[in-house]
């Protein structure tokens, strides 16, 4: 093999490596604390907004005893009574909308906080919203919560997807 060759390889090898290090180093990678918090959000979400085949009160037994701290804050405004008023939302809200569903279109952990970025539909036909929430957790439970959503436009004023 001539030196040119030789040299064309190593720099080709010089170049996949580095663009692969590069890549590796933009990748998010979650200490076990953030990827527990992080599953344990999404378990949540699943069962609040998402398993309609488990009876309302079997979900709310779940969220108080697996998911929902006791001294719960919840800072949305439509919310009142902390944990307690969330469950009272979601049991009306089983009741009005029994094929209430969501996906998660994104989601991310840092620290004690998880962001969910979801597609919330209260019936199979709607066009839903689309919600950011917040979690901050702590020992595998969800004590603070910070959300925000608007309703999917039948008429967008541009051709961005909202997901």
């Amino acid at each position: 093999m001539n030196a040119q060759k030789v040299l064309k390889l190593i720099f080709t090898g010089f170049i996949v490596l580095s663009f692969s290090l590069v890549c590796r180093a933009n990748e998010k990678s979650y200490s076990s604390l953030e990827q527990s918090n992080l599953n344990k959000a999404i378990y949540c979400m699943e069962i609040l907004e998402n398993r309609n085949d488990l009876k309302p009160s079997q979900r709310i037994n779940i969220l108080r005893n697996e998911c929902y701290a006791e001294d719960f804050v919840e800072h949305s405004p439509h919310i009142s009574g902390g944990r307690e008023g969330l469950f009272r939302l979601f049991l009306s809200r089983y009741k009005e909308y029994p094929k209430l569903s969501m996906s998660i279109k994104r989601s991310a952990s840092e620290g004690d906080l998880v962001w969910l970025h979801l597609h919330v539909k209260r019936t199979p036909d709607s066009r839903g919203a689309a919600l950011m929430h917040i979690f901050r957790m702590k020992d595998g439970m969800v004590v603070e919560h910070w959300g925000v959503g608007q309703p999917v436009p039948e008429k967008p004023k541009n051709n961005n997807t909202m997901f």
